[in-house]
């Protein structure tokens, strides 16, 4: 599929796009602040026209693939090729996982990590830039949370970063973790037990979103991600099925229960299942049967609440008079710790950014996506955020495996434009704003903000410093005690089979397109 969208430089739909996208404005503004010229190198090469295309392109390809966790061949090889071919020395395969990589440039202190995200979500196809939800294949997986922005910023980063230290003479290294599977938060607790972060003094995270700024403090959801799995006994439904044993009795009967304790926990909680397999015939009664649990909570209730839904499964069991005859955890991970010196360091540099400046056809799609959302239709956003803080009241959100990271080296999270303001994540409508110019600009503008961020941790020891600070102490209070049980291994079968069914059918329709 990657040569269906070429990589070809066209300079003049490049400077279009460039223009007020950050990258001429903040060269001027890095003037007159008199930014650092190491600075000012990453900045200056990220604008080019040719720059702002090459990694366009690849953004718009990554969403092509709309490749499901861990079966994102197509899109780790791209991103890999890419960092490879631009000198990073790079290790694939990783962590017991065929598209987990780390690239490498540089040797010694710091070592700073990029983060890089690529896995696309099941059921939310959705052709790019069009206002209305039309699929490109019906039923088949799209990128709702924008990870073809996000890998693809943090490869044009380190690739600028690359291009100051060989200037400059810089020393220290930076790391590009290529990291699957985030929608089911099942690689970094993979990638921290292989001790791929060993040694890192400081991580940039980042995500698409439809704003730019950055944050500290604790947030999203700590989660257990398991399937349990019941066997039974068949026989015949009517003729005699009290020979039977049904395993789809013990997961309903479980389902009853999670669904009665919810009433008893607190409102941090989030809990959500799916039935994967239930039986194959209403006559026969069903042997196997499993279901895949998400129990959410705060890092100091969530083992609690999660033994209780095993007991729930348990009881399932015992009513239903089958075996509990597996309990396989995919992934477990914490709540996100961002580091607020990391944050304070990064605002400064999305300030220095700026939000991109949007033509009127990007304006107009986005108001025409909002109009048929039934939001506000105010457009694109013309200024960056200011840096937020811990509010002081939590009420429970999403989860992503980023939040082990920020235990175990000093983190935080940069944010960029590209979503329309309105439109919803993990949804047709998100999956329509991530592909195209917008999506260029955003993942433009993101890429400086890491990049000037980056060079800072590399040339300002005593940046670096207050990080690893406030790290260190923070560590004291909350030493990092991974969830994910011991034998538990990366889930490199579980979208396999989906993958198989639809990857060529995307394929044929965006080739005859």
């Amino acid at each position: 599929m990657a040569k269906r969208t070429s990589l070809k430089i066209v300079s003049l739909m490049a400077a279009v796009l460039l223009m007020g996208s950050g990258g001429a404005p903040a060269s001027g503004a890095a003037a007159k602040a008199k930014v650092a010229k190491e600075k000012q190198l990453v900045l200056d090469w990220l604008s080019r026209p040719e720059a702002v295309e090459k990694f366009g392109r690849i953004s718009d390809t990554i969403w092509e693939y709309a490749e499901l966790g861990l079966q994102e061949f197509d899109s780790a090889k791209l991103l890999a090729d890419t960092l490879e071919e631009a000198g990073f020395t790079v290790v694939r395969g990783l962590a017991g996982m065929p598209t987990c990589f780390v690239a490498t440039y540089g040797s010694g202190k710091p070592v700073i990590g990029l983060l890089g995200e690529y896995d696309a979500l099941p059921m939310l196809s959705q052709k790019g830039r069009v206002p209305k939800q039309n699929p490109v294949v019906e039923g088949a997986p799209g990128h709702g949370c924008g990870h073809n922005a996000m890998c693809t910023a943090a490869v044009a980063a380190a690739i600028a970063v690359k291009e100051a230290m060989d200037k400059h003479a810089l020393k220290g290294t930076i790391k590009v973790f290529g990291s699957p599977a985030e929608e089911i938060v099942a690689s970094r607790p993979y990638m921290i037990r292989a001790g791929l972060f060993e040694g890192v003094d400081a991580v940039i995270d980042n995500h698409s979103s439809s704003g730019f700024g950055t944050d500290y403090g604790v947030g999203g959801n700590a989660l257990f991600s398991t399937i349990f799995t019941f066997k039974g006994k068949t026989a015949h439904s009517a003729g005699a099925p009290w020979v039977g044993r049904s395993a789809l009795d013990a997961v309903e009967i479980m389902n009853v229960a999670t669904n009665y304790l919810r009433e008893h926990l607190p409102l941090t909680h989030r809990m959500h299942y799916v039935i994967l397999e239930g039986g194959e015939a209403p006559n026969v009664v069903p042997d196997k049967a499993s279901v895949w649990y998400y129990v959410r909570n705060t890092d100091e209730r969530l083992e609690d609440m999660y033994r209780r839904v095993v007991d729930c499964a348990k009881a399932g069991a015992l009513a239903a008079g089958v075996e509990l005859a597996s309990t396989r955890v995919i992934s477990a991970i914490h709540q996100r710790h961002a580091n607020k010196a990391a944050a304070e360091l990064f605002q400064k540099n999305i300030e220095l950014v700026g939000m991109p400046a949007w033509t009127e056809e990007e304006q107009a799609f986005a108001k025409a996506l909002q109009k048929e959302l039934g939001v506000e239709e105010k457009g694109m956003p013309s200024k960056v955020d200011e840096l937020q803080a811990p509010t002081g009241m939590f009420v429970g959100g999403g989860s992503s495996d980023v939040g082990d990271v920020t235990l175990i080296a000093p983190t935080a999270t940069i944010t960029f434009p590209g979503l329309v303001p309105g439109a919803i994540g993990h949804h047709w409508s998100a999956v329509a704003s991530f592909y195209g110019s917008t999506a260029w600009k955003g993942l433009n503008a993101g890429a400086k903000a890491i990049a000037a961020s980056a060079v800072d941790l590399l040339t300002k020891p005593e940046e670096l410093a207050k990080l690893r600070k406030e790290f260190e102490d923070y560590s004291k209070k909350r030493p990092y005690k991974p969830f994910l049980p011991d034998d538990a291994t990366p889930p490199n079968d579980l979208n396999k089979e989906l993958m198989d069914k639809y990857r060529g059918l995307l394929e044929k329709a965006l080739t005859e397109r």
